[in-house]
């Protein structure tokens, strides 16, 4: 495992030095790590690159549809978890398990849903944050300054205006690899009475 995770590591400081991309921050060991923007296809791997760079092995909620054949094998062996977004339970509880579990638990979600440009972001990493006690770090792609990352990390206060204001004004300057699909960062129920959990 730890061999595995030196070449995981040297293959995507290599590349991300092949293609001038500039990494900045550190990856937690435990927690959510949030993916936004979230506009091309290309998102899963640039949130690799920013685990792998820092030995880190994360797990990715990620639709179904794409668990087939190889790229299936392939999101398998790179902690991909299938979501079937019509029925989440099964997936999200055993997440919420092995959250609770003794190992290190790093989870990365991109709110987004899409990546086309959408109107709100989903609300599962903040949901799961709260229910498992888990920071939430906010991972970054921004193609304008070819620089990608992590940003700061929080605890969910409750108070999800407040805490979504706190993620609008970091991600206000990422403009994700295609600006024109980034969905501004609002969660539903920040306009509902009813909690997020």
């Amino acid at each position: 495992m730890a061999h595995t995770m030196r070449v995981r590591r040297a293959l995507a400081r290599g590349t991300l030095r092949l293609t001038r991309w500039r990494l900045v921050g550190n990856v937690p060991t435990s927690g959510i790590l949030v993916g936004a923007p979230h506009t091309s296809e290309w998102d899963w791997a640039v949130m690799l690159s920013i685990a792998w760079s820092h030995g880190a092995r994360p797990q990715a909620l990620i639709s179904h549809t794409y668990f087939k054949g190889v790229v299936g094998w392939v999101l398998r062996k790179t902690g991909g978890v299938p979501l079937d977004r019509a029925d989440p339970g099964a997936a999200i509880r055993a997440l919420l398990e092995e959250a609770d579990g003794p190992n290190a638990f790093l989870l990365t979600i991109a709110p987004e849903g899409t990546r086309g440009k959408g109107e709100y972001w989903k609300p599962g990493f903040y949901r799961i944050a709260e229910q498992t006690g888990l920071p939430i770090s906010l991972g970054f792609v921004d193609g304008p300054t070819r620089t990608l990352g992590i940003g700061p990390t929080f605890h969910p206060t409750g108070d999800v205006v407040a805490d979504m204001d706190f993620v609008r004004a970091f991600y206000a300057d990422k403009a994700g690899i295609r600006p024109e699909n980034r969905t501004e960062p609002r969660l539903r129920e920040e306009t509902e009475d009813s909690p997020t959990s």
